[in-house]
C-alpha cells in the first residue's frame, strides 16, 4: 500500500520524458580496506565490440571493495602471467595484477584469456580462458570479474546477476531487466496502468509481478526467453505481492477475495489457492526462506505491521521483529542468515537482522527507502528510495559500508529485484 502511494504522489513530479535504457552506477561509500589491483588492457580487445579489461575494472570498482590501478601506460604492456612487471606496478601501489588476451578461435568464436597474479610471490593466482561469441563480451567480462572477487575476497561475485526493476515515465509503466551494473537494459512488458512486484524464479528464467492492465491487480508470470506469459492469480479482489517458492513450482500471493489482505499459495500455472493466515486484517509480502520449508511476511495482527513467519502449511507462527511500531518487506539472503528489511526509524530505512543472535543494524540514512532485495551472494541489498521525488534505486552493503546510487536520466525507477546468477 505505501509502495502504491508513493508512485501516485511521485507521478506528480515527473516531467513527461523519455526514459533511458541503461542506469550509472555511482559509488557514495566504500568498503573499510580496500584491495589494490593493476588491470592492464586485453591484447586486441580495442577492435571488439566490448572491451573486456573496461568491464572487470568498472565492475571491480564499483563494488567499493577493490582499489583499480590502470595499467595501460606500461611499454611494453603485460597481455600474459610472464610479462607482468612485478616491481613496477607493486611501486604504483598494486598487489596483484590481471593480464589477458582476446584471439579470434577460429569459429566465430573469440578466446578470452586472463591470468591474476599476485606481484609479491610472483604466483599466477587465476589461469583461465573462455570461448564466446562477440556479443557475449560483457558477460565474460563479468564472469572473470566474479572469478577475480571470489578469489580475493573469498566470497562470490554478483556481478553475472540481472535486475528486475519498474521505470514509470509520464503515464508510462515499464518492466525492465538490466545487467547488474545497469547496462543492457530490456523492456519486457509495458502498461499505461501500474505494474509493480516483480520477482525472479529461481533459476532466472521467469518473472512473477502484477500488472493493473485489466483494471485490477492480477499476478502474472512471464517467461524471459519466449515471452509467453499467463495470469498466475486471478482472482475475486486483489491479487498481489508473489514469492517464489525455491523449487519455482509455487507461488506465495496475497489476495482479498474471502476479505482482508490474507497469504495463499497457488501453482505457478495457476489453479486452485490454499489460505495459510487467518488472523489480523493485513497479511502481506510473503517470502519463502531458502529451505523452502517456511513463510516470512508482514503482518499488522499485533497492531502494528511487524514481520512473522510461519510454516509453508501456514502453522507455527512466530513473530521475528519487535523494535519500533513498523517493520516490514522481509527478505532473507540465501544462505539464511540475514534478514533484510524497512524500519520506520527517523523515516524508512533499510535493516538488517542476524538471524542467530537477533541483533538489528540499520544501514541506510534516506527517509523513503522500500522494495529491498538480497545479491545472490548476499553481500550487497538493493531498494528504491526517493531523490528530490524521484524514485532512484540504490544498494548498500550488508555491513553498511560500501553504498551505491544506480542513477537513470528520466523516469521514476522502483521495486527492484535482483535475480540469481547468470550461468
Amino acid at each position: 500500500m505505501r509502495a502504491l502511494l508513493k508512485w501516485m504522489m511521485a507521478s506528480l513530479l515527473l516531467a513527461a520524458t523519455a526514459a533511458r535504457a541503461d542506469m550509472t552506477i555511482e559509488v557514495v561509500g566504500v568498503g573499510a580496506n580496500q584491495y589494490p589491483i593493476a588491470i592492464a588492457p586485453f591484447q586486441n580487445e580495442v577492435s571488439q565490440p566490448q572491451p573486456v579489461s573496461t568491464v572487470i575494472s568498472d565492475d571491480l570498482a564499483r563494488s567499493g571493495l577493490f582499489k583499480v590501478i590502470g595499467a595501460g601506460n606500461l611499454s611494453p604492456v603485460p597481455y600474459s602471467d610472464t610479462q607482468v612487471p612485478h616491481g613496477e606496478l607493486t611501486s604504483r601501489g598494486a598487489q596483484t595484477a590481471v593480464v589477458g588476451q582476446v584471439t579470434p578461435a577460429g569459429d566465430g568464436t573469440l578466446s578470452v584469456k586472463f591470468w591474476l597474479v599476485d606481484l609479491a610471490t610472483k604466483q599466477t593466482l587465476i589461469a583461465h580462458e573462455k570461448r564466446a561469441k562477440p556479443t557475449q563480451l560483457r558477460r565474460v567480462a563479468h564472469q572473470i570479474a566474479d572469478m577475480i572477487y571470489q578469489k580475493i575476497t573469498g566470497e562470490p561475485g554478483a556481478f553475472s546477476s540481472r535486475i528486475a526493476y519498474v521505470v514509470k515515465t509520464g503515464a508510462r509503466y515499464q518492466l525492465q531487466v538490466a545487467d547488474a551494473d545497469g547496462f543492457g537494459a530490456q523492456t519486457l512488458v509495458a502498461s499505461n496502468e501500474p505494474i509493480m512486484s516483480p520477482k525472479w524464479s529461481p533459476e532466472g528464467g521467469r518473472l512473477a509481478y502484477v500488472s493493473f492492465e485489466d483494471k485490477k491487480p492480477i499476478v502474472y508470470v512471464q517467461e524471459l526467453a519466449s515471452g509467453k506469459r499467463w495470469q498466475a492469480a486471478a482472482f475475486k479482489g486483489s491479487n498481489s505481492a508473489p514469492a517464489w517458492s525455491p523449487d519455482g513450482q509455487t507461488l506465495a500471493v496475497v489476495l482479498t477475495r474471502d476479505g482482508g489482505s490474507q497469504i495463499f499459495t497457488v501453482p505457478v500455472t495457476g489453479g486452485t489457492p490454499r489460505r495459510l493466515t487467518h488472523t489480523g486484517e493485513i497479511n502481506t509480502e510473503p517470502y519463502f526462506t531458502p529451505d523452502g520449508g517456511s513463510i516470512l511476511f508482514t503482518s499488522d495482527r499485533g497492531g502494528s505491521p511487524q514481520i512473522y513467519k510461519m510454516t509453508v502449511n501456514g502453522g507455527g507462527t512466530e513473530r521475528l521483529t519487535f523494535s519500533g511500531s513498523y517493520n516490514a518487506s522481509p527478505k532473507l539472503s540465501r544462505d539464511g542468515k540475514t534478514l533484510t528489511y524497512i524500519t520506520r526509524d527517523g523515516g524508512y530505512r533499510v535493516a538488517v537482522m542476524d538471524m542467530a543472535s537477533r541483533q538489528v543494524q540499520v544501514l541506510t540514512d534516506t527517509s523513503l527507502d522500500d522494495s529491498p532485495t538480497f545479491a545472490p551472494n548476499g553481500r550487497m541489498i538493493l531498494y528504491e528510495t526517493d531523490i528530490g521525488g524521484r524514485g532512484t534505486l540504490a544498494a548498500v552493503s550488508r555491513d553498511g559500508r560500501v553504498k551505491q546510487r544506480l542513477r537513470a536520466q528520466a523516469g521514476d525507477v522502483r521495486q527492484p529485484a535482483w535475480g540469481p546468477m547468470v550461468r
